[in-house]
């Protein structure tokens, strides 16, 4: 008997997936475990395998539809065994996105032209350029705009031989401008006033949250404008030490050091509401919020106060470069007891973050700026941060969080107070086992810890021998 393939739930969350590609077709041989989609979730591209032997049978869904989880997208079975193909009465509950991005257009006003098909149907899937890895680089090297490309690949795939045709004729691929336009504000061709873009899944998984939270969590804020400057001299001290292949130690990997560690000292910040108690947590794992393409998405960086600079570092590099292609396990991005949000980079001076429930609390974090500051009865610049913590008042109060964020900053004032931590015998750095590591170990701990106390009072206790500490 045939066995029906079901729109399987593959992330905590998910309701519905968007089917973005068959990787088996009708009439291929399967066995069970072998990936016959890639389905898009509310968080993350996933596979979709195979749960019997047989042969692919019929399709029912095509790619780029959304589907219900528990529909049925494909018949396994034998050759020649029969199968219904209507699939399932719930089917015509599936969604094609081809549909839903170009929609019956309404009558225009008469001093508007009626909508060009062209760019009716670029609009089929705006917020997401699907390309080989081949085509990419090729686009890269050329200077291509893969936006403006048209794929002839499967689901509109972009392949190798359509970026060399946009590479040929230019004017048809776009050229990259000096300054790029963003997506948002790019005009449309040939007068058509507005175009309607579907949401994607992580779009409407992004807004559920965010009415799940803003809403029904009392939030309240507190700032803080932190010294950064010991801080910025540890870094270039242990980042020179590192050298290149080390990989290099950024700021966000010291905040979140510094976070963890302090919530550690304060576990009444580490928490989930709960719909009848409050849940404090023993262990510290901490959302790192990373933008992508149509979203956002918090891979967990897990028992971060056990960890040194170099492995968060490493770890939240490798994280962010699978969030940014859609690569991440559901393990990767749930679970997180305390998040922390930068934009920073983007020249932000101050933010105020939304929690992501159940957590009870998040930092947003600003730039780092040079400030005129009193140093008695001088004036002197230093390298400052502005720092807001958003609240969940049902499990954090004004004062606890006060006292959070007053750890926090003193580690990140004084890097060297992050040694102090019980949790914490091998931070910021890990101890290696290794004569010849240990010796590079000493002269990093040496240098970082020099460095932190020249801009104020020189401490002789720091020698580089066997112990971190100083």
């Amino acid at each position: 008997m045939a066995t029906k393939v079901h729109m399987e739930a593959l992330s905590p969350t998910m309701e519905e997936g968007r089917l973005v590609k068959w990787t088996k077709h009708e009439g291929d041989a399967v066995k069970s475990g072998e990936t016959l989609a890639e389905v898009e979730t509310d968080k993350a591209v996933m596979e979709l395998v195979a749960r019997a032997d047989g042969l692919l049978l019929k399709v029912m869904v095509p790619e780029g539809t959304t589907v219900p989880v528990g529909n049925v997208v494909a018949w396994i079975g034998k050759p020649g065994e029969k199968v219904d193909g209507a699939g399932s009465t719930e089917q015509a509950a599936a969604k094609p996105a081809s549909a839903a991005a170009a929609p019956k257009p309404a009558p225009a006003p008469a001093s508007v032209p009626a909508p060009a098909p062209a760019p009716v149907a670029a609009a089929a899937d705006a917020t997401r350029v699907k390309a080989s890895p081949l085509a990419k680089r090729i686009a890269k090297e050329a200077g291509v705009d893969l936006k403006l490309v048209q794929g002839s690949g499967p689901g509109g795939r972009v392949i190798k031989r359509d970026v060399e045709a946009g590479a040929a004729h230019p004017s048809t691929a776009g050229q990259p401008s000096a300054a790029p336009v963003p997506r948002s504000v790019l005009r449309a061709p040939s007068g058509v006033p507005y175009e309607d873009v579907p949401l994607t899944q992580i779009r409407k998984t992004i807004a559920k949250r965010l009415a799940a939270s803003i809403g029904p969590i009392p939030h309240f804020f507190l700032t803080t404008e932190i010294d950064m400057e010991r801080a910025a001299e540890a870094r270039e001290a242990l980042n020179q030490q590192l050298g290149e292949e080390g990989g290099k130690i950024s700021f966000n990997d010291i905040i979140i050091k510094a976070v963890a560690l302090a919530l550690v000292q304060h576990r009444a910040c580490n928490a989930w509401f709960q719909e009848d108690h409050i849940r404090y947590w023993n262990e510290v794992h901490i959302g790192m919020a990373v933008a992508i393409e149509d979203g956002l998405i918090t891979p967990v960086i897990r028992n971060a106060d056990m960890k040194s600079l170099r492995e968060i570092g490493a770890e939240s590099r490798e994280l962010a470069g699978r969030a940014r292609t859609r690569r991440l396990k559901p393990e990767e991005y749930t679970g997180a007891t305390f998040s922390v949000s930068n934009l920073g980079m983007f020249d932000i001076d101050q933010f105020t973050a939304v929690i992501n429930p159940p957590e009870a609390g998040i930092v947003a974090i600003g730039s780092i700026v040079a400030k005129a500051v009193p140093d008695g009865d001088r004036v002197v610049v230093r390298r400052r941060l502005r720092l807001t913590m958003s609240c969940d008042h049902r499990v954090i109060d004004g004062a606890t969080g006060a006292v959070f964020l007053k750890t926090l900053k003193q580690m990140l004032e004084n890097p060297l107070a992050m040694l102090a931590d019980p949790r914490a015998t091998s931070a910021p750095f890990a101890a290696p086992s290794s004569a010849s590591a240990r010796r590079w170990w000493n002269r990093t701990n040496w240098a970082a810890c020099v460095s932190t106390s020249a801009a104020f009072r020189p401490r002789p206790c720091c020698i580089p021998r066997t112990s971190p500490t100083c």
